[in-house]
């Protein structure tokens, strides 16, 4: 299927690797323009070389810089005036109780996971308006919807920012501008094996035991791939998808137990 969305220009945040790496391939295999970002200019240098390697069609550049700070924001929005894609991503803080929720960490959390998402937004939103297409996606995660209390700060900032673009989303679908969140839950990513590593340390198992243990625990018995992600965040880019808006996709193999 043709998502109608050839041409199109999209800024993929922490697109280095994980998540963010495929939703950019993904959109790239539909004819999308991808500008890949991340902190680590050498790094995002072999992922563009590997990308060509890959699809030699592809259109793929990258702007390095912190996504956490002003002037890494400032940096993006200088280089890049407008866009018609944007998929908003970035890594959160460390597992913990309430006891680790210093006012710091507080503050770290929200100018990780809701400042950078809200600022790019705004930069970019009234130029997708005013051609009358855009297309935002939040990759957030399966806890905005079921926390656990040793995620509760990552997933604090991540329902804010759920919250905020649901407001903008109404305002915004008359100009053809949807604002959607992806809500992963254990896709086999960097961030996964980061996990995994956690609960080897303090389970004293072997990396085995951990990914079956891991596995029983989702309804399908197996983690999902970055593809799998990649090719729905590239649905909820395209022409198709026109009228969905507000909305939380999660990709958790089935696991979550609610109705909404």
């Amino acid at each position: 299927m043709d998502l109608g969305i050839r041409n199109r220009v999209a800024f993929v945040c922490a697109s280095s690797q994980g998540l963010g790496l495929a939703c950019a391939q993904a959109l790239a295999a539909e004819g999308v323009a991808i500008i890949l970002n991340g902190r680590d200019e050498s790094k995002l240098q072999s992922v563009v070389q590997q990308f060509r390697l890959d699809n030699p069609a592809a259109a793929v550049s990258y702007i390095a810089a912190d996504l956490t700070t002003s002037s890494g924001r400032e940096k993006i929005i200088a280089s890049l005036p407008q866009v018609d894609i944007l998929v908003t991503n970035n890594a959160g803080p460390q597992p913990g109780a309430l006891s680790d929720w210093s006012e710091e960490a507080l503050r770290k959390a929200m100018e990780a996971n809701f400042i950078p998402a809200v600022q790019l937004i705004r930069a970019w939103l009234p130029g997708m308006q005013a051609v009358g297409f855009g297309r935002i996606v939040n990759i957030t995660s399966a806890m905005v919807k079921s926390p656990h209390y040793m995620m509760g700060l990552s997933t604090s900032a991540r329902t804010a920012l759920t919250a905020i673009c649901k407001a903008i989303s109404q305002e915004v679908a008359k100009d053809n501008v949807t604002i959607n969140n992806l809500l992963p839950e254990r896709i086999d990513t960097p961030r996964q094996e980061f996990m995994l590593q956690r609960l080897i340390a303090k389970e004293g198992i072997s990396r085995e035991e951990a990914r079956l243990r891991n596995m029983q625990s989702i309804a399908a018995r197996r983690y999902g791939t970055p593809q799998e992600f990649g090719a729905a965040c590239a649905f909820l880019c395209s022409q198709q998808a026109a009228f969905i808006s507000g909305q939380n996709l999660q990709l958790d193999g089935g696991s979550y137990d609610g109705l909404i």
